[in-house]
């Protein structure tokens, strides 16, 4: 089991196949269904499935950031090697009751800081929608630039980039 992370507020640590519930409903809200699509996941039995698959890949790399005062989970910091991108990708997403409270940088920032340190990627890219105006600042928070815009699947799609010796998370 990978190392847990703390902040402050926070403790990062890897998706569990106990975190169910936790997926269900963060997929299935607003903001995921919004910028990153339906997950079809309806019942306990697909959210255990589409954890199971997370964990099976070795190209994916879920952190979930859970409250330190209380232990529940709040969000996901995902780590993807995508076919489409030369480097690994660095995402984001929370449940809504904790959007706007920093949760997302804190864990984000924490995340970056760690992979940054272990010394195994010379970039770090992501991806978002034009749409998602919170994702892009909290990009451009943690030092990722906006590079281009790229097309996957028929959808535009904005890539921020960062070598990861240049990386100045704010």
């Amino acid at each position: 089991m990978e190392t847990l992370i703390h902040t402050d507020r926070l403790s990062i640590g890897p998706l569990l196949s106990t975190d169910t519930t936790f997926i269900s409903e963060l997929v299935n809200s607003k903001g995921w269904l919004q910028f990153i699509g339906d997950r079809k996941v309806h019942s306990s039995e697909d959210a255990a499935a589409y954890i199971e698959k997370i964990n099976d890949n070795p190209h994916v790399t879920y952190w979930v950031a859970r409250l330190k005062d209380t232990g529940a989970a709040a969000g996901v910091i995902t780590f993807i090697k995508r076919e489409y991108l030369e480097h690994h990708d660095i995402g984001f997403a929370f449940l809504p009751v904790f959007a706007g409270k920093g949760y997302a940088y804190e864990a984000a920032k924490a995340v970056l800081l760690k992979t940054i340190s272990e010394a195994q990627h010379s970039h770090i890219l992501a991806t978002t929608k034009a749409a998602n105006s919170s994702s892009i600042k909290l990009l451009g928070k943690l030092g990722l630039k906006f590079e281009k815009e790229i097309e996957v699947e028929g959808e535009k799609l904005l890539l921020y980039s960062s070598a990861t010796d240049k990386l100045v998370v704010h």
